[in-house]
């Protein structure tokens, strides 16, 4: 694995303290400003936000600028441009090396989701244009999700010969159950922001250009509430997730693996690449 400057500074537990503000924040990937309490964070990886191995480190050291900031009471997650983010990086993975490290790299994720999941502050993710793969399990794994009508939202890994591998195999039936998880694993169809609210993925869904502005008009009215009743009911919420659920995260993270060392998986990877159909053999 390339270890980037933004992973260095995560392992030796150092944050670049130059790039925030009391009332802003830029990264290479994320950049944020805060209004009334609501610390509007943008996704800014042109062009379709993919979600990078760095990406995914910045967002933890997003959650570790803004977690003691008084200011701050909520967090809003979107995308700039046409997408909230469209997938996972594909070309990043002909990068790794082997099945072990892909685990890691799925673990890796997890962890940092877990962390958005669990943070003592809420966290909203405004979803336009898609929110695919990678894109989507970061979007489940915020505490509410808003959407656009027309916007997609899918687990598309199988199309690829993979599986999702930041928890998605364990949020998406959480919010949809079981079967219609299966459907949208299965078929790797995406289904639209109005399908979303009605399966129960998403909370309401708005015109694309009322979307934000609704959304930041919600997280105002939770930004109201006390900090400390706030975070007592996201502590409460963690409860839902009985033992099952950690035991899949991690059998999904050595899956991630196992699978990725298949012939079907470069050969699905490879077809992306290609922008051509896979043509599976089973091996």
């Amino acid at each position: 694995m390339v270890f980037t400057s933004v992973y260095v500074r995560l392992i030796i537990g150092v944050i670049d303290q130059s790039v925030f503000t009391r009332g802003s924040g830029r990264m290479e990937f994320l950049s944020w400003k805060v209004e009334k309490g609501v610390a509007i964070v943008t996704i800014q990886r042109p062009p379709a936000n993919a979600l990078s191995r760095d990406l995914i480190l910045e967002v933890d050291e997003m959650l570790n600028a803004v977690e003691n900031e008084d200011a701050i009471r909520v967090i809003v997650l979107h995308g700039e441009g046409r997408f909230f983010s469209a997938g996972a990086d594909i070309k990043e993975f002909t990068e790794v090396s082997s099945g072990a490290e892909f685990s890691k790299l799925s673990a890796k994720g997890q962890e940092v989701f877990e962390r958005l999941e669990s943070f003592k502050k809420p966290v909203i993710a405004a979803i336009h244009g898609a929110a695919l793969g990678g894109g989507l399990e970061l979007a489940m794994a915020c505490h509410i999700r808003y959407v656009a009508d027309d916007a997609k939202l899918g687990l598309p890994e199988l199309q690829l010969g993979l599986i999702p591998g930041f928890a998605g195999t364990q949020r998406l039936p959480r919010y949809v159950g079981a079967a219609k998880a299966a459907e949208m694993l299965f078929t790797s169809e995406p289904i639209t922001g109005a399908e979303a609210v009605q399966a129960g993925l998403a909370t309401q869904s708005f015109s694309v250009n009322e979307l934000l502005p609704n959304v930041l008009e919600i997280a105002q009215k939770i930004a109201s509430k006390s900090p400390v009743a706030l975070k007592a009911a996201i502590d409460m919420l963690q409860y839902a997730k009985h033992q099952a659920y950690y035991d899949g995260v991690k059998a999904e993270a050595a899956s991630f693996g196992t699978v990725f060392e298949s012939e079907d998986a470069k050969e699905g990877i490879q077809a992306f690449i290609e922008k051509r159909k896979p043509s599976f053999t089973g091996k």
